[in-house]
């Protein structure tokens, strides 16, 4: 069996838990106060990355950032959740430096293969977007230049 085959399907890491889920998660945590055990920590960022809400995307990609840095055995894990945290609150170019420090070391990973696609994706259109901006705040402003300058020669 492959090393990455536990990683979830990029569809799952984008569906949320309920909230009775993610309430007991957040239980759990509470419950190992003031030292909550880092397999609950991780059940509960991983909860929250998962939420449509950014702030529970931000709460979890904080906590995970913490056992990123604490639990070396955890690392893996907490790259592929923080790239998908990163990328739900648009944060393309720190989800896309995740995944890449994942597929350095698993070049096979299917899962973060998928990811790196959806953040390419999410890159390019807001490169599109950005693109777009430019152009209409270029365009109205030689359009206001011209009118300002038919305004002088009258």
């Amino acid at each position: 069996m492959p090393k990455f085959s536990y990683l979830p399907n990029l569809d799952d890491a984008f569906t949320p838990l309920t909230e009775p889920q993610l309430v007991i998660l957040e239980k759990q945590v509470d419950s190992e106060q003031p030292e909550p055990t880092t397999q609950s920590l991780f059940n509960f960022a991983w909860g929250l990355v998962k939420s449509e809400s950014q702030a529970d995307n931000k709460q979890g990609i904080d906590i995970l950032t913490s056992i990123f840095k604490k639990e070396p055995s955890r690392r893996r894990e907490c790259l592929y959740y923080l790239s998908v945290g990163c990328y739900k609150i648009g944060e393309y170019k720190e989800s896309e430096r995740y995944v890449k420090v994942l597929l350095q070391h698993e070049p096979d990973n299917l899962q973060a293969q998928a990811l790196k696609q959806e953040i390419d994706n999410g890159l390019a259109k807001n490169s599109l977007i950005g693109f777009a901006i430019i152009s209409g705040v270029t365009a109205a402003g030689v359009g206001l230049a011209s009118l300002l300058l038919r305004q002088r020669k009258k």
